[in-house]
């Protein structure tokens, strides 16, 4: 019986150690090191909407350190992005995020391509993203006519978000930025 009392407090407490778990990981607010809330943060996958048959997904994971939080270009992580024509042509590209801003539900990440089978290799883009709650929105600097081989793209710029999320695909997280101002004299 004693046996059986100890098997049941060690899965209850395996039990709830698992489930705080769970619930820091899916905090909106989340923790650094040390228990910190990041500065800020964009993560999460979606598909565009596109009612001609590509399948466009772009997939997040940018955070500014609570250490960072007046540098945004201190900013961490990949994004990237696959578009699947309709006759089965397609192109990728990963990027290492070399700067993360967000305001309120709003977020801009830009990175420099680190691989792909596009002609963005080695270049800086832009990416911009509305999470909504309901249904996201995203925006992407390549959308402009100046060809992608002689642009260059600033650090935290792209076009706003204009493009639809396809309808039950949006996760994207967005933690606002609250950069931390010296106060007046």
């Amino acid at each position: 019986m004693h046996r059986r009392t100890k098997i049941a407090a060690l899965s209850a407490a395996l039990l709830l150690t698992a489930g705080a778990a769970g619930s820091a990981a899916a905090s909106p607010e989340a923790r650094g090191a040390g228990g910190q809330r990041e500065a800020a943060a964009l993560t999460g996958t979606a598909k565009l909407y596109r009612p001609a048959g590509d399948d466009i997904t772009f997939t997040f994971d940018a955070h500014l350190a609570a250490a960072d939080t007046m540098d945004p270009e201190a900013a961490t992580g990949t994004f990237g992005f696959r578009h699947v024509y309709p006759d089965g042509t397609s192109g990728w590209a990963e990027a290492r995020v070399d700067c993360l801003v967000t305001g309120g539900k709003v977020a801009v990440v830009t990175g420099v391509v680190t691989d792909t089978d596009t002609p963005f290799k080695g270049k800086r883009v832009g990416v911009s993203v509305h999470d909504d709650g309901k249904r996201d929105r995203l925006g992407y600097s390549w959308i402009g006519s100046e060809p992608e081989e002689t642009k260059k793209l600033p650090k935290c710029m792209s076009a706003a978000p204009f493009e639809k999320v396809r309808s039950g695909t949006g996760d994207f997280r967005v933690l606002p930025w609250q950069p931390q101002y010296p106060e007046a004299g």
